[in-house]
């Protein structure tokens, strides 16, 4: 992210002062239809780069297109500027009017009040709320409030390895634990000369979803039952440490990893330059990195010991992109159809398949795609293993400063500083205090 926490706090305090600029509907979206034939749309960068994301869009929209009449202005907005860029729209009103935000900022979105609730209403006007599956929904705001968005693609992480790496280090199975892929990367280290496994430090959106899951496997939430942050609890830092020390300490991370933000280790791990990947639904992006199929393989990701489950055993966050629409929009029937389009069955089918993901639409994760080795893997991450990110409002201002905290940890241990429990917490406690005051 490029603003800093004091001015992303100024933003924030300006969404909750400006909220009645940010449209002329109501509080259920009764926005205007006065420009029926266009409609803006901002798409989170999904695949390997935007060109790719245009190509498998485009041919879409213009479908769109052909059954309505309505034309729809794309642009593919990166994620390094993707959370911004719709804040600054919350402000200002001059936003798209159908838009992809990331499932974890539902409720911080939400909070701002310029995004279109879905309520039943809403809901009926797409096919129902009960088309989608349980775990998708969780991840579309606040609980007992009607979500800010609706979700369009899920996504879980998994461990990504090279099996001729794999093969060649003496390696037969894929780690289970953090002790064992600790294990394999020395290995492959020390046989192939190689890193073990890649990561993107200095992006903190990857680091949170990563000490996510450690901090659950920790049994800690990051947030208190009444949404107060709790960064400096001994699970947190035992989680921010840990993923920190496989740079620091074991040495199976690279240190130029401590620099890497948009798909670097992916490209590496394509590459051969890493024999382990840590990512959210990669088939797609490897694949145009080229990178073939049978090349790679696929585990659940590491636990501390045992089986991937609920509780302490939970290996992934609930990850996905969710679509949203602007209460300001001028073309309120246009964007629900808009929706109601990319969320209808055959567009979900196309557009998973595209990109790896998983439909989070019951009906579209049917097509028999869907229940291939890594598709059903997936699935059932998602379906008994993994958990939503905290859906309260401060979940973006948590992203940017514990992200940037594990940052900043990432580039010491980059540069040879020492890592310790006292430094993370400090770090931790730190990014606290720079949390709104409850």
């Amino acid at each position: 992210m490029r603003t800093t926490l004091a001015a992303r706090g100024a933003v924030l305090l300006a969404l909750a002062l400006a909220v009645p600029a940010c449209g002329g509907g109501t509080d259920t979206g009764g926005g205007s239809n006065d420009s029926p034939k266009t409609l803006t749309y901002w798409a989170s960068n999904q695949g390997a780069n935007a060109e790719v994301d245009k190509k498998v869009l485009k041919p879409e929209l213009a479908k769109f297109e052909k059954q309505t009449g309505i034309k729809v202005k794309l642009e593919v907005v990166p994620w390094s500027e993707l959370l911004n860029r719709i804040l600054t729209a919350t402000t200002s009103g001059q936003g798209p009017d159908v838009l992809n935000i990331g499932n974890t900022w539902s409720a911080s979105l939400q909070a701002t009040g310029a995004l279109l609730p879905w309520d039943g209403k809403n809901f009926e006007s797409i096919g129902g709320r009960d088309r989608f599956v349980d775990s998708a929904l969780e991840s579309t705001g606040a609980p007992g409030q009607a979500p800010a968005a609706v979700p369009l693609y899920s996504m879980a992480y998994a461990l990504y390895y090279n099996k001729q790496l794999f093969k060649e280090a003496g390696i037969s199975e894929p780690p289970a634990t953090w002790d064992e892929l600790v294990a394999a990367g020395k290995k492959v280290r020390a046989e192939k000369g190689v890193w073990g496994l890649g990561a993107e430090g200095a992006n903190p959106s990857e680091n949170i979803h990563q000490v996510f899951v450690l901090g659950k496997q920790h049994g800690a939430d990051f947030f208190t039952p009444e949404g107060k942050a709790d960064f400096t609890s001994k699970g947190a830092v035992a989680a921010v440490k840990q993923y920190v020390d496989l740079m620091a300490k074991d040495k199976v991370i690279a240190p130029g990893n401590a620099e890497y933000a948009q798909n670097q280790s992916v490209s590496d791990f394509a590459k051969g330059r890493t024999a382990m990947l840590l990512w959210q639904t990669a088939s797609a992006s490897l694949k145009t990195m080229g990178m073939k199929d049978s090349e790679w393989g696929l585990a659940p990701a590491p636990v501390r010991s045992g089986s991937p489950g609920s509780g302490a055993q939970v290996n992934s966050m609930a990850a996905g992109i969710n679509m949203a629409v602007f209460k300001s929009t001028r073309n309120l029937d246009g964007a629900k159809a808009f929706v109601k389009f990319m969320t209808g069955d055959a567009e979900q089918k196309i557009l998973n398949k595209a990109y790896g993901s998983i439909p989070p639409v019951k009906s579209a994760q049917r097509d028999s795609f869907f229940h291939t080795p890594v598709t059903s893997a997936l699935r059932e991450t998602l379906a008994t293993s993994a958990a939503a990110l905290p859906q309260v409002p401060d979940e973006s201002q948590f992203e940017t400063a514990v992200g940037s905290a594990v940052k900043e940890l990432l580039a010491d241990a980059a540069a040879g500083r020492s890592v310790t429990t006292s430094s993370v917490r400090a770090a931790l406690d730190k990014a606290q205090q720079q949390m709104p005051k409850k």
